[in-house]
């Protein structure tokens, strides 16, 4: 099964990468070096037997005898002190690191309820990924009665890519199941709602004002009305000359 994942990278999967990142030689293309299976047992720091039996079972899925982890400083909110057991281990090279990758993508991945694909972003910018699995029963070689407790395993993969595009494409190429990148979605168009002629009169802007008379023009208008004035004061003043005058012709008619 090792022979089958090293073969395919060898003779497919980077003279592909050469060519798609244009390398001079096949030497700088990206590979995996190394890849760390840590299993976390908060319970042993009460009970010592937890932690043997999470150590059997990565052991049975890694085929390699685990370490022991321990903590590096106390935390006291946590119960925890310096050197305390807190998980289990295994780093793996070589024959066994392409032995667990097949059977990781081959048949325990699958096997994950509801599974839709790994995150691409679960890079650190150096070129490795980080896979977090809640559930180490969907390793085949773990018999599922004979779990204490289910625990969950974090497994890190470590390649010679210096960029992430570079480490993606390498695992790509070896089948990761990353999920598609989600198309974004188009926003809805929202039409304006329908008015009645009576809503759209009432919303309809007030006219204007008639726009007041100009400056120039006020003093012809007052001129106007001063010449119409003096017109009548004349009339009214000669009306009463011709009275007396009427009256004296007729006068001198009567004495005549």
């Amino acid at each position: 099964m090792s022979a089958r994942m090293k073969d395919r990278y060898e003779k497919e999967i980077r003279p592909a990468l050469v060519e798609q990142f244009g390398y001079t030689t096949v030497m700088q293309a990206p590979k995996i070096q190394k890849i760390v299976v840590n299993m976390g047992v908060g319970e042993a720091k009460t009970d010592s037997k937890m932690l043997d039996a999470a150590g059997e079972q990565l052991a049975t899925i890694t085929g390699q005898h685990p370490n022991i982890r321990r903590s590096k400083k106390s935390i006291a909110q946590f119960k925890l002190r310096e050197g305390m057991a807190v998980g289990v281990a295994v780093t793996l090279r070589g024959e066994r690191l392409y032995e667990f990758l097949d059977r990781l993508l081959s048949v325990a991945i699958p096997r994950v309820r509801d599974f839709r694909g790994l995150n691409p972003k679960s890079f650190d910018g150096r070129g490795n990924y980080a896979i977090g699995i809640k559930e180490q029963i969907i390793f085949p070689e773990i018999d599922y009665d004979a779990v204490d407790n289910v625990r969950g395993l974090d497994v890190v993969i470590a390649t010679s890519a210096e960029t992430d595009e570079e480490a993606y494409a390498l695992l790509a190429a070896f089948g990761m199941p990353f999920a598609k990148p989600a198309e974004p979605k188009p926003e809805p168009k929202v039409e304006a709602p329908a008015q009645d002629d009576d809503a759209a009169a009432e919303e309809a802007p007030v006219a204007e004002a008639e726009a007041p008379v100009a400056d120039d023009e006020a003093p012809a208008e007052a001129e106007a009305e001063a010449e119409a004035e003096a017109e009548v004061e004349e009339e009214s003043a000669e009306e009463p000359a011709t009275e007396p005058e009427a009256s004296a012709e007729a006068d001198a008619d009567e004495e005549n």
